[in-house]
């Protein structure tokens, strides 16, 4: 009998926009004939299983199941497709451990450890990955721009703390009446803001997942962003940067990034697919970690289904080892 595996999208955020653009892509690789596959719609205004005929059957949150028809569906694994809160903080993970229903993304410490770029960085630079320096400011505390910056360098980079996509971020290049701006604008995405150093060098991002107990690194890209950063219309604007898959490295290069990249995942104890957004810094011949996506994007702007290409697996190979790995095949 084929295993039942919830596919979740959407979401609580402004992510949600990306969460449907890669249901798209998933929704059309994977393999019906292995598994019975049912999509949630996870909105703030309800979850449920949109029919074909245009019903919305609504989830039983008590057990995460389905009754169409009078026919009552539990599923055997949960894949996650959720980009933003609550699919990829952690919130949706706990849900399912406290039901013993596994899933294809990390677990609820490791996924709200991941998703709060403060605490991401705090365990990784205790465990001796190089990372950009920074300060936290709080909504509300009323701390001054210019004081809690005092022993940053600039420019720096200001980002909701919480979230992705690059939604909310700047680049601000001097201690000016900017950074109060940047700070505000970054506050309307969240309640907690980082300010990091600008760290020089060429960015580079990994898709990293575990296959048959073996942690595997795809062939990572070079973004050139044609903006000043990669921001969130870098993205997902065909045209505005440019993605080099493999990126074009001395194997010097590529070997520290892989390794790096496998200590963090292990390190960080994560699950499923992951991707790590990297900058080499060649005056010291390192990778500084800048953040890690533990539900990278699958649309067709995205990068992972690039690296997979390179790599030699088809969308629907991969998605299928995500949801063995999850069932404990």
């Amino acid at each position: 009998m084929k295993p039942t595996i919830a596919f979740i999208t959407g979401g609580y955020s402004g992510e949600s926009v990306i969460s449907y653009k890669s249901a798209i892509t998933i929704e059309n690789n994977l393999d019906y004939d292995r598994y019975t596959v049912y999509r949630i719609d996870i909105t703030p205004d309800s979850w449920f299983h949109p029919m074909k005929d245009g019903r919305k059957i609504v989830v039983d949150k008590n057990d995460f199941s389905l009754t169409i028809d009078g026919r009552k569906i539990v599923f055997d694994a949960v894949l996650m497709g959720i980009h933003g809160t609550p699919g990829e903080d952690g919130k949706l993970q706990g849900y399912f451990d406290l039901l013993h229903l596994p899933y294809t993304s990390c677990d609820a410490v490791v996924s709200a450890i991941t998703f709060n770029k403060r605490f991401t960085v705090a365990v990784a630079s205790f465990n001796g990955i190089h990372v950009a320096r920074s300060v936290l400011f709080l909504q509300g505390r009323g701390d001054s721009p210019d004081e809690m910056t005092r022993h940053l360098q600039f420019p720096v980079f200001v980002k909701p703390n919480n979230g992705g996509s690059s939604i909310g971020m700047s680049k601000v290049n001097s201690r000016s009446e900017e950074l109060g701006a940047a700070i505000e604008k970054a506050f309307r995405e969240d309640k907690e803001v980082l300010v990091e150093e600008f760290i020089a060098g060429r960015e580079f991002t990994i898709g990293v997942f575990r296959h048959k107990g073996e942690i595997i690194t795809l062939p990572f890209t070079e973004v050139k962003s044609k903006r000043e950063f990669f921001d969130f219309e870098a993205k997902y604007t065909a045209g505005l940067n440019e993605e080099i898959t493999p990126a074009q490295v001395d194997e010097a290069i590529a070997a520290k990034v892989r390794a790096t990249a496998k200590k963090i995942y292990a390190v960080f104890n994560c699950r499923g697919i992951i991707r790590i957004d990297f900058i080499y810094n060649e005056e010291k011949g390192e990778p500084f970690m800048l953040e890690i996506n533990t539900v990278p994007g699958q649309s067709e702007a995205s990068l992972v289904p690039q690296q997979l290409k390179v790599h030699g697996w088809t969308l629907e190979q991969f998605y299928s080892a995500l949801v063995d790995e999850a069932l404990g095949g």
